[in-house]
């Protein structure tokens, strides 16, 4: 069996936004991060508050909209990561997020937001509009009629499983772990597919088990967050 980390692609304001971060006489540049000097905490309660993902990054799940989006913070505030999935509004929920997302989202303080095929469609096109402004990236599985700024591939069901592992007690570290290793992080890997983990044996079922994770990895979180790590990389936040 095949283990892949999930592909990416980006297109549309997704794009012209990293070209932004990119810009500076980086082309061809290969940068290696260092390791975080704290990972992301074990908190596992599915609670619409902040959760910490290491090297300044937070999340944000929301259910209900306005009452989950965070309190305005006073100062620069930290990137953070949004998430929108399975998300149903009404057109003052998607405004009330519009208006929130405006006045958070910068260039150096980006709003990754995680969206999916079932997020209302008045909250996408409320997100889209500001993501052409800068400052904030959509991100997920891409679909039929639906095409996020940054696009993982990766299975529809799996991605379900792992959200609800979260509201059901799993931690924010596990659903972001699958092989641990280093990561290569350079602007042209952002747009490109990352190569394939080495296979797992074709025999011995239980070795093969044992290499698995325990915990089935959110695909698109995990893209976020290593986007998150691109750009931290690169020193563009």
């Amino acid at each position: 069996m095949n283990r892949r980390c999930p592909l990416v692609s980006l297109r549309g304001p997704g794009l012209r936004l990293l070209a932004g971060f990119v810009l500076g006489g980086l082309a061809g540049a290969r940068i290696e991060a260092a390791a975080p000097a704290a990972g992301p905490t074990a908190t596992n309660a599915a609670q619409g508050r902040e959760r910490d993902l290491g090297e300044g990054l937070v999340y944000f799940r929301v259910h209900q909209l306005p009452a989950d989006l965070p309190p305005p913070e006073p100062g620069r505030v930290p990137p953070c990561v949004v998430d929108l999935r399975y998300v149903r509004t009404d057109s003052a929920g998607a405004a009330a997020f519009g208006f929130w997302v405006g006045g958070r989202a910068t260039l150096r303080s980006p709003v990754l937001v995680l969206v999916n095929r079932q997020t209302d469609a008045a909250l996408l096109a409320s997100a889209r509009a500001h993501a052409t402004a800068g400052g904030v990236l959509l991100v997920g599985i891409p679909g039929r009629n639906f095409q996020p700024d940054v696009a993982v591939t990766a299975a529809e069901e799996t991605e379900q499983l792992a959200y609800d592992a979260f509201e059901q007690g799993a931690t924010i570290a596990s659903l972001l772990t699958d092989f641990p290793g280093k990561i290569r992080y350079d602007e042209n890997s952002l747009g490109k597919e990352r190569s394939a983990e080495p296979a797992l044996p074709e025999s011995g079922t239980e070795a093969a088990a044992s290499l698995r994770p325990a915990t089935v990895v959110d695909p698109v979180l995990q893209r976020a967050v290593h986007l998150h790590r691109a750009l931290v990389a690169l020193k563009k936040l």
